[in-house]
C-alpha cells in the first residue's frame, strides 16, 4: 500500500506520515444531503460496509471516549462500557465530540484528534488485512492496517458492534 498525501492533508495523514504507517486515501464528492456518513462512503468507493469503520464519540463516566465501528452495525454502548471497565455509556454531545477531537461531525477521525482520549476497536477489525476510517474532513476515507490503527491510537479490541462475532 502506498501513501498518497497531495493537498489532502489533515491532522490524521499527518500523524500517519509521521509515523512512516503505509497508508491509501480514499477521497470522494461528499454529498450533504446523506444521511449517514459512513454507509455513504462504503457505497461511493464501492467498499464493503464491514470494512468501513466509522468514529464515536462517547461519554462514559463524565469522561470521553472513542469506539470504532463497522459502518454495517451498530455500537453497542454496553459492551463498550464494559470494555472499559465501566457499567453504562452514552454517546457524546456533538459539540462536545467535535471541540475534543477537533474535527467536523462526519469526518472525525480516530487517528490525530485534538486531545487523545482512550479508544476501543470493535474487535472485527482484526480478520481484516486493511479497513477504513475517516481521514479527517467529510469526503475523505484512510486505507490502513487495523496493527498500525491500533498501535497509533493505543486502542483495545473488543466486540463492541452488534457486527462483532460472539
Amino acid at each position: 500500500m502506498g501513501r498518497k498525501h497531495a493537498s489532502q492533508g489533515t491532522p490524521a495523514t499527518a500523524v500517519l506520515a509521521a509515523a512512516g504507517v503505509p497508508f491509501m486515501l480514499h477521497p470522494y464528492a461528499h454529498d450533504p444531503s446523506a444521511s449517514s456518513y459512513g454507509t455513504e462512503a462504503a457505497e461511493v468507493l464501492g467498499i464493503d460496509p464491514s470494512k468501513v469503520f466509522k468514529t464515536l464519540i462517547v461519554e462514559v463516566e463524565g469522561r470521553l471516549a472513542v469506539g470504532i465501528v463497522p459502518v454495517s452495525g451498530t455500537l453497542d454502548l454496553k459492551s463498550f462500557a464494559a470494555a472499559l471497565g465501566s457499567k453504562k455509556a452514552t454517546m457524546a454531545d456533538p459539540a462536545a465530540a467535535q471541540r475534543r477531537t477537533g474535527y467536523v461531525l462526519g469526518g472525525i477521525s480516530p487517528l490525530g484528534q485534538r486531545l487523545p482520549s482512550p479508544t476501543v476497536l470493535d474487535r472485527s477489525a482484526l480478520a481484516l488485512e486493511t479497513l477504513l476510517v475517516s481521514g479527517g474532513k467529510r469526503g475523505l476515507d484512510i486505507e490502513l492496517a487495523p496493527a498500525d490503527l491500533i498501535r497509533l491510537t493505543g486502542a483495545l479490541t473488543a466486540p463492541i458492534s452488534s457486527t462483532s462475532a460472539s
